[in-house]
């Protein structure tokens, strides 16, 4: 029987789709609107030879995945970091091409493989990042108003405390400005609003989560932080070292060897950097707001490192607790926590 090896080159409105026999030659190319349907429907009568579907990692990527795994095609998602290196030598960039050179990835086994997240997992990080989005939009407004002020001399009183009472309090004879402000006074109020809305239901979801109610068990990590962490990871026996995840997050050091040369850098920062965010927050929490008690080993152990480089490289050490992979931990001091 015919094996095939099929590359899928996704864009929002079409794919490109190329087929290759194991002998590599092409017996099919062409371009179909992106819908799970209509590649089923391009690939029809290959369905008992489909040996692997590659596609990249992209905004649609993880959709497609399971839209094709649901209807019975092997399909694989790929490192786009990697297949762009490869896709990167062909002299004449076009969609055809870069499915042709997928399919090619495809039957040589030249990839590396990506875990495609759970629709829960993906749920709960379009959860995290619409909170960040509010919160960004408040800041920027913030940020705004006050550059206005400053570049006509007004500065923000100190009283009253409630912020909206001491822009307008600053507004007062200034009736051209406030048409100006008031608007994004009004939009700093509701992204406010809605930042409110959405931690809510996240720390409603947080609480139903067992590996969450663990996670928090560890000095310095909050509700976020254990969200975060635990949709970014999905599924951790996907990861054969607990270790690992600190590469996965970025946190491992760089390092440079050539001949005499071997010299390792800073944190690599290739990785989830929205995981990585958190748990730098998380080891800064540990070390500056964390009073004594448990975690206080650690905390003294980043603190002398602290005092001997500085606060930034103290708060990386002490994510090597924060990032492995370790619920059996959080739980033993939890319960150690609430023994007599």
């Amino acid at each position: 029987m015919e094996r095939y090896f099929v590359g899928l080159d996704v864009s929002k409105n079409e794919t490109a789709i190329c087929v290759r026999r194991e002998d590599g030659f092409v017996v099919r190319s062409t371009k179909v609107s992106t819908e799970p349907e209509e590649i089923c429907a391009a690939l029809k009568g290959l369905e008992n030879g489909l040996v692997r579907v590659v596609l990249e990692t992209g905004r649609m990527s993880n959709w497609l995945h399971g839209e094709l795994e649901e209807r019975g095609l092997p399909a694989i998602c790929v490192d786009a970091r990697q297949a762009h290196a490869v896709l990167g030598q062909m002299h004449n960039k076009t969609d055809a091409n870069d499915a042709a050179m997928l399919a090619e990835l495809a039957r040589t086994g030249f990839y590396r493989k990506v875990a495609v997240k759970s629709r829960r997992s993906q749920e709960r990080r379009a959860l995290l990042t619409a909170r960040t989005a509010a919160i960004d939009a408040r800041r920027n407004a913030e940020n705004t108003i006050r550059g206005l002020f400053a570049s006509f001399g007004i500065r923000l009183p100190l009283q009253p405390r409630i912020y909206e009472a001491r822009v307008r309090t600053a507004l007062e004879g200034q009736e051209v400005l406030a048409r100006i402000v008031l608007p994004l006074l009004a939009v700093r109020t509701e992204a406010l609003r809605q930042a409110a809305t959405l931690t809510k239901e996240l720390v409603r979801q947080t609480k139903g989560c067992d590996a969450c109610v663990r996670l928090m068990t560890i000095p310095g990590v909050g509700t976020v932080t254990a969200a975060t962490f635990v949709a970014t990871i999905d599924a951790p026996e996907r990861f054969a070292k607990s270790r690992s995840v600190g590469a996965y997050a970025g946190l491992t050091s760089r390092r440079h060897q050539s001949g005499a040369i071997d010299y390792g850098g800073r944190i690599s920062k290739r990785g989830d950097q929205m995981l990585r965010t958190m748990l730098y927050e998380a080891a800064n929490s540990l070390l500056c707001r964390v009073r004594p008690g448990r975690g206080q080993e650690l905390k003294d152990w980043a603190m002398a490192l602290k005092r001997r480089t500085s606060h930034k490289k103290g708060r990386h050490s002490a994510l090597g607790y924060l990032s492995p992979i370790n619920y059996e931990r959080a739980a033993k001091e939890r319960l150690q926590s609430v023994s007599p």
